[in-house]
């Protein structure tokens, strides 16, 4: 089976039209976005020639292939995508069979509502409850960590096997008389999803992407990833829509790696240094506004940075107290990859310092000069 992408006529013009908007906008409103804007503008122009995305996307699985990382049993799939049958506006692939993370998270959530004898609405009011308590306290609510995870999940399966048991003991005799009904036998699509895990792995591919090939995705959102299930029912992850490919050449890279290593050690001295040589400038150059835009950008988003601020004043903030003239072109879409990723994971209560999780990639690609 294959899956068909088709662009629709004029939607480039409309697209087009609406950055322009945005833009104008930004530039009276809010000018510090308008280089961020410019920058994503670029990439979604490339997401007009599907011949191109097709290539993009044969190329990101091989470099995921080659790492070990994409395929049965690895930490993700890529759909393979059929050049013979692509064109500027049509985009031929294999299908992978799954739905998108997002829809199938509130799939869960409803489970795990129905789990509690609650409805979808009640558990997340809870949620955010513990959500307000935590907050009022100057924390954040923190879910289970992956090996939490696996020892409840282990607990349920378990269950799940006993269960099964029982139900193909009475299916092979009970079940086979006149009129009775045979049990379902449950796979592992039952059992909860290792949040922690997830997020760890899609932290970990996306690294590796940006730090080790210079070819990655500048829009990992929730509904460019897909939630596939292995024979056993147990959960994989699927990468979709390569449309908004960027890359980075080996200089860049190296600098981006030093730039996480600096940010894992808050090395503030090292961390302004190297945003200046990746092309930051702002008015009076202040180095604080230079290191908590990185920190946010690249790293942490947390209540010790924020001070009870939401990031969209913070930054605003930021901008008032020294205007950023120009920021790191190249980097700009490495940062977006890091946001959208760090706001799944925010959703998901798993907060994660990227910094932290890309250092040991960073780390390597100096050391063996990738």
């Amino acid at each position: 089976p294959v899956a068909v992408k088709v662009r629709y006529p004029n939607v480039e013009r409309i697209l087009r039209g609406d950055v322009r908007t945005i833009k104008m906008f930004a530039q009276i409103a809010q000018p510090v976005h308008v280089p961020a804007l410019e920058e994503i503008e670029k990439q979604f122009m490339t997401e007009f020639d599907y011949v191109q995305e097709a290539e993009q996307l044969n190329q990101v699985k091989h470099n995921l292939q080659k790492a070990g990382l994409e395929g049965p049993g690895k930490l993700c799939r890529v759909p393979k995508a059929y050049m013979e049958f692509c064109t500027t506006r049509v985009l031929v692939m294999e299908e992978l069979h799954g739905v998108k993370l997002a829809d199938g998270l509130k799939e869960e959530t409803k489970g795990r509502a129905k789990q509690e004898g609650k409805t979808v609405k009640e558990y997340m009011a809870e949620v955010r409850q513990k959500e307000e308590a935590a907050k009022e306290k100057g924390e954040e609510l923190k879910g289970p960590t992956s090996s939490e995870y696996e020892m409840y999940i282990g607990i349920l399966d378990n269950k799940r096997r006993l269960t099964n048991l029982l139900r193909r003991g009475y299916n092979f005799t009970l079940g086979l008389l006149p009129g009775k009904t045979k049990k379902p036998i449950e796979d592992k699509s039952t059992l909860p999803i290792n949040h922690a895990k997830m997020i760890d792995d899609l932290l970990y591919i996306h690294g590796h992407e940006i730090l080790v090939d210079g070819f990655f995705n500048g829009d990992p959102h929730p509904g460019n990833i897909l939630l596939l299930r292995e024979d056993d029912g147990s959960p994989a992850l699927g990468l979709i829509d390569y449309g908004q490919v960027k890359r980075l050449t080996k200089e860049t890279r190296h600098l981006f790696a030093k730039l996480i290593i600096a940010l894992d050690d808050d090395d503030r001295d090292s961390i302004v240094s190297l945003m200046k040589q990746a092309g930051m400038k702002t008015k009076t150059m202040d180095p604080e506004v230079i290191y908590l835009y990185a920190k946010v950008s690249y790293a942490e988003i947390n209540e010790k940075i924020l001070k009870g601020k939401h990031v969209q004043v913070f930054m605003e903030d930021l901008e008032k107290r020294d205007p950023i003239v120009q920021l790191p072109k190249e980097l700009l879409m490495a940062s977006r990859c890091s946001i959208l990723l760090r706001g799944l994971a925010l959703a998901l209560h798993q907060n994660r310092n990227v910094a932290t999780a890309w250092r040991p990639i960073a780390e390597r690609v100096l050391k063996e000069n990738i």
